[in-house]
């Protein structure tokens, strides 16, 4: 029997979405036989989880679903216990870069990554509590219908069963390494309201994560599509395609990666930067790991709190510390494509020692191109007037900071794929 970890990792309340992962269990019990560990990992507040465990304890008895509600104190005393048993250097630092006091979308699938190595899956699927599933002829469309069961299998194997296939045969004895598929509804980042207030602030913000040496055209073009994701059409029938997915037509909110991907590589640890948990879908694609691209996307929504008098410049914050992240993942993934299946070993599986190189030789990375990224921020939300421009106040503040702060981050990613391996086999085992 296959078992798979489907994941939750949240910070705000969720019930409802709780609900919802369960039924996808349930759904993948019935219709692929698969033993599902449903893992919850649960940031809220206090009042909140509560909440969150009446809802588990609520859920119905489903054979072949166990589910797992660990909060921050449950998850850093399983951290504390691997780390130790590792026997790795700087315990500390590492179980701050897996378990950080700030906001980090990499670190919170890093813990759900080392759980269910630790529950023995052999897949990870994850969704997000800002996010619902569609309907379609009264029924929830749950995206596992096309993750199970062909993850770590050849593609050859799937080649029947998707609608189309997009593959150099060349590469159909890899495995299977990623399912996914993206979002319908609003944009993935909340920055619908620049966009709104003036286009061309829109598109001098958004073209900011760009390579700066790319032409007009190209960025132009980048900028229409950031962030949208599958647009706004509703699911009306299934289709996927066996290829090498672009990480443009997928979202974290809706994928699932085979084990080994993600027990040989992780996620930036980086606090407070959206789109910091994106790095595997960029690896996967240019180590030439074949995936299944699917139409069940997800629905988007906006939690109200990125527009409170609090949440508003923390969540511009990390937009801006994205922007400056570009710097040296740009550097990064030039160097990845480069070197293509060179990223794999013997057993087509990815090397890590390949990544830690590529990352710590970015550091180097001169910063004029970020610091130039923070003047055109700063002008453009000026432009914007109101809290955008006392946003852009706040931020000509900790300029030195965020520029310190965004190559640390990289150096923090480098330590822990180094380490990876280690805390891997310690969960393994």
């Amino acid at each position: 029997m296959n078992r798979v970890c489907l994941t939750l990792p949240t910070n705000r309340a969720c019930s409802a979405t709780v609900t919802a992962l369960h039924a996808e269990a349930a759904y993948a019990v019935r219709h692929f036989g698969a033993d599902v560990q449903l893992l919850i990992l649960d940031s809220a507040d206090a009042a909140t989880r509560a909440e969150h465990r009446r809802t588990v304890a609520a859920l119905p008895s489903e054979p072949g679903v166990t589910v797992h509600h660990l909060d921050e104190a449950a998850q850093r005393d399983f951290l504390r216990r691997l780390v130790h048993k590792a026997g790795l250097p700087e315990p500390d630092r590492l179980l701050r870069l897996m378990l950080p006091p700030a906001v980090s979308y990499g670190a919170c699938t890093n813990r759900a990554f080392l759980l269910a190595a630790a529950l023995g899956c052999d897949s990870v699927h994850r969704r997000d509590s800002d996010s619902t599933y569609q309907l379609h002829a009264g029924q929830q469309v749950f995206p596992v219908h096309h993750e199970l069961p062909w993850l770590g299998r050849p593609a050859a194997e799937a080649m029947a069963a998707v609608t189309r296939t997009d593959l150099d045969p060349a590469l159909s004895h890899r495995p299977v390494s990623l399912a996914g598929a993206s979002f319908i509804g609003e944009l993935s980042v909340d920055i619908g309201e620049i966009r709104a207030l003036d286009e061309t602030v829109h598109h001098d913000v958004v073209s900011l994560w760009a390579p700066g040496g790319w032409p007009e055209d190209r960025t132009r073009a980048l900028v229409a599509e950031s962030f949208t994701g599958a647009g706004t059409a509703p699911f009306t029938g299934d289709h996927s395609t066996l290829t090498l997915v672009d990480p443009m037509r997928v979202d974290m909110c809706n994928i699932a990666f085979d084990r080994a991907v993600y027990e040989r590589v992780p996620l930036p640890p980086a606090t407070d930067t959206i789109g910091s948990d994106y790095f595997l879908l960029h690896l996967v694609h240019d180590a030439g790991l074949p995936g299944i691209l699917h139409n069940r996307h997800i629905e988007n929504f906006h939690t109200p709190e990125r527009r409170t008098a609090t949440g508003f410049p923390a969540y511009q914050r990390r937009f801006v510390k994205f922007l400056l992240s570009m710097l040296y993942f740009h550097d990064v993934y030039d160097r990845m494509a480069a070197e293509g299946a060179g990223l794999l070993d013997e057993r087509q599986r990815v090397r890590p020692d390949r990544i830690v190189a590529f990352l710590r030789e970015s550091t180097t990375l001169d910063r004029t191109e970020n610091i130039w990224r923070l003047d055109r921020v700063d002008t453009a939300y000026r432009k914007l007037g109101g809290r955008y421009a006392d946003f852009a106040h706040q931020l000509g503040a900790q300029r030195d900071q965020l520029l310190d702060q965004a190559e640390q981050d990289i150096h923090s990613f480098a330590d822990l794929t180094q380490a990876w391996p280690a805390l891997m086999e310690a969960a393994r085992t």
